[in-house]
């Protein structure tokens, strides 16, 4: 029995699928963290001043977790076409849609100026966000692993995880060059933080130039060749494979929260709000955000590290690896981070990318062998999305209302704990898959042998 594709894609080919996958990831992520990372930084003093220093923080981060709410409805929208007509179209519509909200946010006038207007267009652009994101991933790792030979997927699947960090690093480098060599001080506040949300429309069209170059997913060339596209995919998903959805989202809240802990501009706001405002730490902004983008470093290392290994030791065991890295550094970060060294605040960073990278690594393709090829875009989609809510969504909100409640950062730190712990459970309850076929001629073998308590398919 073959688990090749279709038709196998050649080695140029691939080539061009993994420069698209990781180039297109990237724009999409610089887009989202540079939200993040403003959240945390800008948008409660330009946005949302009046409600207080405190509130308008939890409030800033607020409007990070709103954006994961419309996930799932981008994940429905994107799968159920992505299932349909194809990966590469919604790849290219995802792209464009997280442009253009990004552009129009360097744009956005503040309440100082308009008032309450400000807020509620700022939310109405991260609500684009979020259904760009809900459907991009989906398209973008299938697109990757489809295309792969059963012994390279989590290899191939890696180059669209690692346009995560990248997309950090860019995000948090383009910002530190801003609040630190062109516009320090109030100049960032006035306009310098513009400039990194403008830049988006130039790295949009770069990406979509890229991805219109790649060919069809062959599963998905298959799938219309022998018409068997299924009418509503999500139907047939939560009718069949609704536990497998939600034990693959728990694995996924786990290093989604964790991961928002950066990504979501947690630490740069906990890292730097002045002890003068209620801050614990109150370091630079500049040298914060240099710490971050070289821990992201480590982190995009780890991430192509794990795909590759995944591929020999199975996506698995990649995992529960992971899990154990999180857990052994998760009590570590703040006492590093609060001793306001940024040196050590780098050093915790790095040691919670190691748990990150692991656990971030395989899930391209450890997503795209659970779910059968009929509905595997559907699938792996929507519970990225659900994940994303259960985890990262409002992980920064949390973890500042935490703070605030008890003073202490070790309430953030056992809140972390706590959701990798599920996510744990849930990588143990679902059994190894790799290598399974992924052509549709195999859609038997995919429907069956999920979890540990079944016979293997």
């Amino acid at each position: 029995m073959s688990s090749a594709p279709a038709t196998a894609s050649s080695p140029r080919e691939l080539r061009r699928v993994a420069a698209a996958t990781v180039i297109g990831t990237t724009i999409e992520w610089y887009d989202f963290f540079l939200y993040a990372s403003a959240a945390g930084l800008v948008f409660g003093e330009l946005f949302f001043k009046p409600a207080g220093s405190q509130a308008a923080t939890i409030i800033s981060f607020a409007t990070v977790g709103v954006s994961f709410l419309f996930r799932p409805l981008g994940a429905f929208l994107a799968g159920h076409f992505g299932d349909r007509v194809g990966r590469k179209a919604m790849l290219v519509i995802t792209l464009i849609l997280m442009g253009a909200a990004t552009t129009l946010i360097g744009v956005l006038p503040t309440y100082s100026q308009v008032g309450m207007l400000a807020p509620v267009l700022l939310m109405l652009l991260r609500i684009l966000q979020g259904l760009s994101t809900g459907g991009e991933w989906g398209g973008a790792v299938l697109m990757a692993v489809e295309h792969a030979p059963s012994n390279r997927r989590g290899l191939m699947g890696a180059y669209p995880q690692i346009g995560v960090p990248i997309g950090l690093l860019l995000a948090s480098g383009v910002l530190a060059l801003m609040t630190g060599v062109v516009s320090p001080g109030a100049a960032f506040l006035e306009w310098g933080w513009r400039i990194p949300f403008l830049l988006s429309f130039v790295l949009v069209v770069v990406g979509i130039f890229v991805r219109r170059a790649v060919e069809e997913s062959p599963v998905f060339a298959e799938i219309s060749e022998r018409k068997e596209r299924t009418r509503i995919p999500i139907v047939q998903l939560f009718r069949k494979h609704w536990l497998l959805v939600l034990l693959a989202a728990l694995t996924f809240a786990g290093n989604n929260a964790a991961g928002y802990m950066t990504t979501g501009g947690y630490i740069q706001n906990y890292a730097t709000t002045p002890i003068a405002d209620g801050g614990l730490v109150g370091m630079e902004r500049t040298p914060v955000l240099l710490a971050v983008a070289a821990a992201s470093l480590v982190w995009l290392a780890i991430t192509f590290f794990a795909g590759a290994i995944s591929d020999r030791i199975g996506r698995r065991n990649t995992y529960i690896a992971g899990w154990i890295a999180f857990l052994a550094v998760i009590f570590v970060l703040f006492p590093l981070v609060n001793t306001g060294n940024v040196w050590l605040l780098f050093l915790g960073l790095s040691l919670f990318a190691i748990g990150n990278g692991l656990t971030y690594g395989p899930q391209a393709a450890y997503f795209a062998e659970l779910f059968p090829a009929s509905i595997r875009y559907s699938g792996v989609s929507i519970a990225y999305a659900i994940g994303a809510i259960l985890g990262g969504a409002f992980a920064p909100m949390i973890s500042a209302w935490l703070v605030a409640e008890t003073g202490t950062s070790l309430s953030v730190a056992f809140y972390i704990a706590g959701v990798m712990v599920i996510a744990f459970v849930a990588t143990l309850l679902l059994r190894d898959r790799t290598g399974i076929p992924l052509g549709p001629e195999h859609e038997d073998v995919q429907q069956r042998g999920h979890f540990v308590w079944e016979k293997a398919a």
